[in-house]
């Protein structure tokens, strides 16, 4: 009986798994053997930061802090939009006082980051010169000023977005939904603001501000794009309009549609150069259109219909559309027994 008990206890440790036969602590050695090989990857990782490589940069705190741009576009939008988004932060205080505190909070997290980027343009185009701090933040705080006085002129811009846009979908209620909803008008105002800071030569920090409205929004504008009053964004889903794009007045643009560069094979060499169309006042692009390359001129009061495909200038008052396509219908064998009926229609 003693035997019985001495050798089932014995099996009950082992079953446990907590020790084998020779008395091991099984778990113990495992865990020793996985803490020794994250320890191998971890000193690999380490080592491979150490090839002198672009992505091996590890001056963090020498970049720009997505979180801290996307904060500014935030109060920006209160702003420009004071009636419409509401300030969870200082509730305290009225209207005037409130928006007055948001442009100092404005001024000084903008040229915070402003500074950051001019440091890293001047490490970046003179590697180991030292630069001037004083001179880096004095130009920094210069910059934001004068970005913050452009505010007047970015709203004058939107609200004839606003008109457009009201103009333009007639399933939009009225401003109030556009504003709060529309991701077109999201959009255009993140672009007003980045263009500002793109026409200061602000590096990074517009492009930023732009791929953070293309992450929620799926539109995609570039802050050089030049784009003038009254532009309408339906949808948008898609849309793409390149760094050297010039967009006049009063221009419709669907969703899906690119108006991008013809070739970028040339690399580095294209920057600076229009690569991208040049769209006349009053146009409407329609879902889908591809329209390409720094020669294409898109003349005034021209209508380019949906999934054209241009690479080549327009003249004013032209409508382009695709050739009617041919649809074929063929019908299954019905309830009756009867065999299938072809017939060809052609779009209008």
């Amino acid at each position: 009986m003693l035997k019985l008990l001495s050798s089932n206890k014995g099996k009950k440790m082992t079953d446990s798994g907590k020790r084998g036969f020779n008395g091991r602590n099984i778990f113990r050695e495992q865990a020793e053997e996985e803490k020794r090989k994250l320890q191998e990857i971890e000193q690999t990782i380490l080592l491979d930061y150490e090839k002198g490589r672009d992505i091996d940069k590890t001056a963090v705190y020498n970049q720009p802090d997505q979180q801290a741009v996307v904060e500014i576009i935030g109060k920006m939008f209160r702003i420009i939009f004071p009636g419409y988004y509401r300030d969870r932060v200082f509730r305290g205080y009225n209207l005037e006082s409130g928006i007055m505190v948001l442009i100092e909070d404005v001024m000084y997290n903008l040229q915070k980051q402003i500074a950051v980027v001019l440091n890293y343009q001047s490490e970046d185009e003179n590697p180991g010169v030292n630069v001037c701090q004083q001179s880096i933040d004095r130009k920094a705080s210069n910059i934001t000023l004068e970005f913050l006085s452009r505010i007047p002129k970015m709203r004058e811009y939107l609200d004839t977005d606003l008109e457009a846009t009201l103009q333009g979908d007639p399933a939009a209620l009225n401003k109030d939904e556009i504003v709060l909803s529309y991701p077109g008008i999201f959009t255009i105002t993140i672009y007003r603001m980045a263009h500002e800071l793109f026409l200061l030569n602000v590096p990074l920090i517009p492009r930023m501000m732009t791929e953070y409205a293309h992450n929620k929004t799926g539109i995609d504008i570039n802050p050089g794009a030049s784009i003038g009053k009254y532009f309408f964004i339906d949808h948008g889903t898609g849309i793409v309009v390149g760094s050297t794009t010039i967009i006049g007045e009063h221009v419709k643009v669907y969703q899906g549609v690119t108006i991008g560069a013809l070739s970028t094979s040339g690399g580095q060499k294209l920057r600076g150069v229009k690569r991208h169309p040049t769209i006349e006042d009053y146009v409407t692009i329609y879902s889908g259109a591809s329209i390409l390359g720094g020669q294409t001129v898109i003349g005034e009061h021209s209508v380019i219909g949906s999934n054209a495909f241009i690479t080549s200038s327009i003249p004013a008052g032209t409508r382009v559309s695709i050739k009617n396509q041919e649809l074929s219908f063929k019908s299954k064998k019905n309830a009756f027994g009867r065999g299938k009926r072809t017939e060809k229609h052609r779009r209008n």
